[in-house]
């Protein structure tokens, strides 16, 4: 009896230990499952996508973090939201435990990237390269978390290369494959020159991953061949390859071009929270959703909701609200975003004039419009005179939310001026 009881207690003991293996491998499945929906929302594309689910398995079973790279070359952009993409994927992936490594090009930067050019980019002086990548640095801590952000300096490896390891690595790629790069082609039958030297910066970008065991690289469409490279070397020299995710690029507010300081279609990182909202509310309808995965830290499943939302017919102005409100909280404070809206409702939605409107110092001499035309092009809000002339012949400037038409318009202190669609001003006469 007592061997039957044993045997008993064994089976239930068994029983249960397989009940919490299984609940611990749905849990762990269903973890995974929410790690690669984050990873790939938004993404163009996904390369090794089987062995990046291996990866995220193995490190949420050891508590080991992946190692996420990013390179770049320290050109130090102002960035915008179009820069910005990137930066909130590697975000959101730090938020899920992960640690980045943003690997500062001070090496390869010296030699200089073709990509998509005619000609090949200027390589940077030693100079050049230290100062922008401290500008940059300050700009990506506006958005990444420090803590799970290391910083490294491809020089760091890459400069302790000796000709034998540089030749070793020059033989693991042929010239036929260099030339698979498409803006060598084109530079090829166009007959502008290729260095030789240019061959090695997509094969010491591939380095800096094996230097960093990198589990996943994160790039742009434009850096395909790079990010691959990185991946086959990887597999040459007897790594696990990383995988390769590319984000695409983002058409600016006009929902046509890509996102440009050039073509004034952005929306500037540290651009004030009343600007950052009432640009947010240009975007077209159909980009409601694409700015969603691109430039917040939505959650795939609340993003379900938006698009639900979008198909049953909401009005697309609602889910804009939330969309404005969203990205402005990413870089400024909860009063400020309040104030932004408040800005917003007042001077579009109620097509009143705003309280809280940026002063413009003005020298008076004829007393009228006349005056504002240097300090308008000074501030930035028009381009140049003939511009400002223009928007007053249209109808495009206001003077205390009414119409003016002529540059002999009266002005004094205190006076706002709506110059456009959403650029307002306050005069302060000098």
């Amino acid at each position: 009896m007592s061997q039957e009881i044993s045997e008993k207690n064994g089976n239930n003991g068994s029983s249960k230990a397989e009940g919490v293996n299984l609940v611990k491998d749905s849990v762990v499945a269903e973890q995974v499952r929410h790690q690669m929906r984050v990873i790939r929302q938004g993404a163009a594309e996904l390369i090794g996508e089987e062995e990046l689910e291996q990866k995220i398995t193995r490190s949420i079973l050891t508590g080991n973090p992946l190692t996420i790279k990013f390179g770049m070359d320290p050109s130090a952009p102002d960035i915008h939201l179009g820069h910005a993409v990137a930066l909130r994927k590697l975000k959101q992936m730090q938020d899920l435990g992960h640690t980045v490594v943003i690997v500062i090009g001070d090496f390869t930067g010296k030699i200089g990237d073709p990509t998509g050019r005619s000609k090949g980019r200027k390589a940077m002086t030693d100079s050049e390269v230290l100062l922008n990548a401290q500008t940059y640095q300050e700009q990506i801590f506006h958005i990444l978390n420090r803590d799970r952000t290391q910083v490294r300096y491809n020089g760091e490896w890459l400069e302790m290369l000796n000709l034998n390891e540089v030749l070793k690595l020059a033989s693991t790629i042929t010239v036929a494959r260099m030339m698979e790069r498409d803006d060598f082609q084109r530079r090829f039958r166009g007959g502008v020159p290729i260095g030789l030297h240019e061959f090695f910066y997509p094969l010491l970008q591939a380095y800096d991953s094996l230097e960093l065991k990198a589990d996943l690289e994160l790039g742009g469409l434009d850096q395909t061949f790079n990010v691959l490279m990185g991946r086959s070397l990887q597999k040459d020299w007897g790594q696990e390859p990383q995988a390769a995710l590319f984000m695409p690029l983002l058409e600016g507010i006009d929902g046509v071009e890509k996102m440009s300081k050039s073509l004034g279609n952005y929306i500037g990182v540290y651009e004030s929270a009343s600007e950052m909202f009432t640009k947010v509310m240009q975007v077209p309808d159909k980009l409601i959703v694409k700015y969603f995965e691109l430039t917040t830290d939505i959650m795939p499943e609340d993003l379900d909701k938006i698009k639900e939302q979008l198909a049953d017919g909401v009005n697309p102005k609602d889910c804009k609200l939330l969309l404005a409100r969203a990205v402005t909280s990413l870089y400024h404070s909860a009063e400020e975003c309040e104030a932004a809206e408040a800005f917003f409702r007042e001077a579009y939605t109620n097509k009143g004039v705003p309280e809280q409107v940026e002063s413009l110092p003005v020298v008076l001499e004829k007393g009228t419009l006349h005056d504002c035309v240097r300090p308008l092009i000074s501030a930035g809000v028009v381009a140049s005179g003939a511009e400002f002339r223009r928007l007053v012949s249209q109808g495009g400037v206001r003077k205390n939310g009414i119409q003016v038409t002529i540059l002999e318009e009266a002005i004094q202190t205190g006076d706002i001026l709506k110059v456009g669609k959403r650029k307002f001003v306050r005069v302060e006469l000098c």
